[in-house]
């Protein structure tokens, strides 16, 4: 990971705790990381997490521009090698699959060219929905690449499908796209 340039969406899911470790276990890798995180990101973790891991700003608005004044959703995405969104969730990958640009992160996903991971976290019976299933499978045809949950035990008290891939999944992943 050493010298790449990775950008980290975090969407509004109980496992975006686990993004913080991600986070901080590519920034120890080496990586320069740049996260964005939805507005229900940051009902479920802090930005200043993430400013802390990382040594950069938090992005959360497209046109307000932190850094990159054609846009973030211009600046950021040409300046990244990989794009993971983790967690993923439902309401997330509805949005990219159907090409949908309502926030700065659904906004990047039609930006960035550089490969795409997504990591989907949600209630089991959500993950097992045949409207879910079929954006993923969408997802798929379309190129993008993922981390599939795993089972076990959830937030909401189930067990089941639907949590999100632990961060050296994620990593392992990423690292056969630079391989």
């Amino acid at each position: 990971m050493k010298g790449r340039e990775i950008l980290l969406g975090v969407t509004g899911g109980v496992s975006a705790y686990k993004s913080a470790d991600l986070c901080s276990k590519l920034v120890q890798a080496g990586a320069s990381v740049s996260v964005v995180m939805t507005e229900a990101a940051s009902q479920f973790i802090g930005a200043t997490t993430f400013e802390a891991l990382t040594g950069r700003p938090v992005y959360s608005a497209a046109f307000h521009p932190v850094e990159h004044f054609r846009g973030e959703h211009i600046g950021l995405a040409q300046r990244a090698q990989l794009f993971v969104v983790a967690p993923a969730t439902a309401h997330f990958l509805a949005q990219a699959a159907g090409g949908f640009a309502g926030d700065l992160l659904s906004t990047l996903v039609l930006t960035a060219t550089c490969p795409l991971v997504l990591a989907p976290a949600m209630n089991c019976e959500m993950w097992a929905k045949r409207s879910v299933q079929r954006n993923v499978t969408h997802l798929r045809a379309d190129g993008v690449h993922f981390v599939d949950p795993g089972s076990g035990w959830l937030s909401c008290g189930q067990v089941g499908a639907g949590r999100m891939a632990e961060p050296s999944e994620i990593i392992a992943a990423m690292m056969t796209l630079f391989a």
